[in-house]
């Protein structure tokens, strides 16, 4: 199955080189100008193109504001302490 994703702006562009060679799409908030735009644009903008969000922002976790089914996806990832 392949997915498509946008990688949020506070992550290294790698990611999506990493998903893209998995043979994923990827794109970048980077790459579409959408960097430091609010949650909402970025959202929207994700909506519209049916792309999964990958992010390390726990805004996108409030399920009051981000209604799961609404949207293709958000991933937030977090680091573990060691």
């Amino acid at each position: 199955m392949i997915v498509q994703f946008k990688i949020d702006e506070n992550l290294p562009a790698e990611v999506a080189d990493l998903l893209d060679k998995a043979g994923h799409r990827c794109e970048t908030v980077d790459s579409e100008d959408l960097r430091g735009e609010a949650d909402a644009l970025i959202a929207s903008a994700c909506k519209k193109e049916h792309r999964a969000l990958v992010i390390l922002d726990t805004d996108f976790g409030d399920i009051r504001t981000f209604v799961p089914g609404q949207f293709y996806g958000i991933i937030i990832l977090r680091q573990v302490a060691r």
